[in-house]
């Protein structure tokens, strides 16, 4: 799918959370959602986007934003790795990686002048009606919180 752009609809999903509870975009109608893809949990990139979710978490529910994390990773990963940094926001398994195409998250990538198929590193910020605030493909782990925060602030 081509990326999304601001104005879309966000892609309705129903995933799994660590402990194996259905969780949907349409469960958070009414509040803006930040919605990150991220390739595995507890590689260090992933665990520097995951924990600065975390460490910011007073912040974005400030700001009326929850979160929640995507990969392709198996619940028992997510289990492990959200406990092993305390992370307090669901984290979803994406295993056939379905929701992370409808976003423009999964493609191409060259890691070391190889290429494969995996989950591009993106977030989303999603207002209260379900339309994309913005979109941040191959963003940096770091600047995940701060791109929406300030994505928020123009609402």
């Amino acid at each position: 799918m081509a990326n999304l752009k601001i104005g879309d609809s966000a892609p309705e999903f129903c995933l799994n959370d660590a402990a194996g509870k259905k969780v949907r975009l349409s469960d958070f109608k009414g509040r803006k959602l930040l919605v990150y893809f991220y390739p595995k949990a507890d590689t260090p990139g992933c665990t520097t986007q995951a924990c600065s979710v975390r460490d910011a978490s007073a912040e974005l529910a400030k700001a009326g934003i929850a979160a929640v994390g995507i990969s392709p990773d198996a619940p028992n990963a997510l289990v492990h790795f959200a406990g092993k940094y305390q992370l307090g926001f669901p984290l979803l398994s994406d295993p056939d990686h379905t929701v992370a195409e409808a976003y423009g998250a999964w493609g191409e990538k060259t890691l070391y002048g190889r290429k494969s198929m995996g989950v591009i590193r993106s977030a989303f910020l999603v207002d209260e009606r379900g339309r994309i605030v913005d979109a941040w493909y191959k963003v940096k782990p770091e600047d995940t919180v701060p791109n929406a925060l300030a994505a928020a602030k123009t609402l």
